[in-house]
Formats: C-alpha cells, structure tokens, sequence
C-alpha cells in the first residue's frame, strides 16, 4: 500500500523514532509500504517517520546510481563507523523539488535488524552511504535542510508550506 509522505516542516519529521521491539509481521507489512511508497514516488531512501510512523525503519535502493546495490530495509539501523568526508547534493521526499549541498561521512558501517529479525552489519560508500546517513537522520528528528544555512532552510520552509497548501487544497478521492 502506497502511504502518504509527510511535507516538511510537518512536526512528526522533528520527533524522535522509537526503537522496534520485535519484528514481526507488522514490521514486515511496514517495510512493504514503505518500499511501495518509496518507489512510487521515485526515491531511493524511505524513513518511518515520512509516513507518520514513529518506529526505527528505512528503507533503501539506491540501484538507479549504483546498480550493483540491492534493495535494503533496515530495522533499529545504527551507524557504527564513519570515514572520510564527501559532499553530495541531497534531496528529500518530504521537501520535494529541493536540493542542497550536505557534507556526510564518505564510508559508513551500519549494524541493524533486517526485516527477518537478523543482525546485519554493512559497510558502504557512494550513495548508498549517503542514503543510509540521510535517512537514520530522519529517525532521529532531522532533515537534511538542518544542515544548511538558517536562510536556505527559512527560504525553503515557506516553498513546502506553499507545496503543503496546495496539496490541502485538492479535493480527496
């Protein structure tokens, strides 16, 4: 089931995600919808928290720019190791049609639940580096306009509030 994205600066992108207890099949039917929802709206990362679920969830498929990665769904993901530095134009689909240069890790090590209940441990770089550093920010409250400049974040602020208006405004079907 496609679920709808939360537009920025709805305050549930502010709040911290809590930790999955247990994954089962809830989880699972989770991971599914947001897979779903994810790739309808042609992104690459999807957190919990943009479909207005407080758990510790992403999921990700970054195959469009690096074609020998796998689609991955991470539970309780945790950034264990972080090295060198990279900059890289970020964008969001809870701030669509906006983008902005943000300094990450350039290789990350993340220890998570993969959607069986198994810990995993991954090391990457590129995208899906950035990815996996994008979205555990969305579990902890934050989007990547945080790491911008006070004036790019208002000025992109009032855009989503126009973006949220607008889509308010549409008849439901």
């Amino acid at each position: 089931m496609v679920r709808e994205i939360l537009i920025w600066p709805d305050p549930i992108l502010k709040q911290k995600a809590r930790p999955v207890a247990r994954v089962d099949d809830s989880i699972r039917t989770l991971v599914k919808d947001m897979f779903e929802t994810m790739y309808a709206a042609d992104g690459v990362g999807l957190a919990a928290p943009q479909v207005g679920v407080l758990q510790r969830v992403i999921v990700l498929d970054t195959r469009p720019r690096q074609p020998e990665s796998q689609p991955l769904a991470m539970i309780n993901p945790e950034l264990i190791a972080l090295e060198g530095k990279m900059t890289y134009t970020e964008g969001c689909l809870s701030i669509p049609g906006e983008a902005e240069d943000v300094d990450r890790a350039a290789v990350v090590t993340v220890k998570f639940l993969d959607p069986e209940g198994q810990e995993q441990t991954l090391t990457c770089d590129g995208l899906l580096a950035i990815a996996v550093q994008h979205e555990t920010d969305h579990l902890n409250g934050t989007v990547f306009v945080d790491h911008v400049s006070t004036l790019k974040r208002e000025l992109i602020r009032k855009r989503m509030k126009r973006v949220k208006a607008s889509r308010e405004d549409r008849p439901s079907v």
